[in-house]
């Protein structure tokens, strides 16, 4: 039902779609995603939905119940590895959807793994990784090692990404002129690479990604024991 639909109940009376939990968490992704996590207040909330502070309390007990909310449901976007794939493949499906989710939310970053009540999609989630690395045969500590380290690189390089003061259309722009301050006396090997690589046609940061994720499924394959990992294994 769209938001100016005649409706009464909870949200304030006629006039108004009736409030519901996703429709309050959903509006509260929007506020994030448009003005920061910073902004999102149950009172700046419930002025979006156009109803009483009050009526929030229907659906989300306080603050931290919405970034529950919020949080899980950034998981819910991201694609989960399948038990049955090929555990390299399907992991890097799944760090490649999480680097593509988190460029959506990019609030969402610091909050990924802060939450001490996390919901069914986030559960889900961290069920699936370690299901997909238990069934490649990974040892229980090296499962705990590889989620961590894959987690820390993914959300790792997400956040980078999100600070860049550039985008793939503004790149070349940017560079040049960061670039243009740099002295090749003082710092020979920051020209070298900029001249070189980085303002060269089709260079795109984002292309870094795949190569730091096939460095780590590489380690990660060649520690799991002889002949697991393969195909029928």
């Amino acid at each position: 039902m769209a938001d100016g639909a005649i409706a009464s109940g909870p949200s304030g009376g006629a006039g108004r779609a009736p409030l519901t939990r996703e429709r309050v968490l959903g509006r509260a992704v929007a506020i994030a995603d448009e003005k920061g996590l910073g902004a999102l207040t149950m009172r700046s909330l419930a002025q979006e939905l156009g109803v009483k502070p009050m009526s929030l309390y229907h659906y989300v007990a306080n603050k931290d119940a919405i970034l529950d909310g919020i949080v899980d449901m950034v998981f819910a976007e991201m694609e989960l590895p399948s038990a049955g794939g090929d555990w390299r493949a399907e992991l890097a499906r799944r760090a490649a959807s999480a680097r593509t989710v988190l460029r959506r939310h990019p609030w969402a970053i610091a909050l990924m793994e802060s939450r001490s009540t996390p919901g069914p999609a986030t559960l889900r989630h961290h069920d699936a990784v370690l299901g997909t690395l238990r069934g490649a045969g990974f040892s229980l500590p090296m499962t705990a090692h590889a989620y961590a380290l894959l987690d820390a690189y993914v959300y790792g390089f997400a956040l980078q990404e999100a600070a860049l003061p550039f985008d793939r259309d503004t790149a070349p722009e940017v560079t040049e002129a960061i670039a243009a301050q740099f002295s090749p006396e003082e710092y020979p090997h920051l020209v070298e690479l900029t001249v070189g690589h980085a303002l060269q046609p089709g260079y795109d940061f984002g292309d870094e990604f795949e190569f730091g994720l096939g460095v780590i499924l590489d380690a990660l394959a060649a520690a799991l024991p002889q002949g697991m990992g393969r195909p029928g294994h």
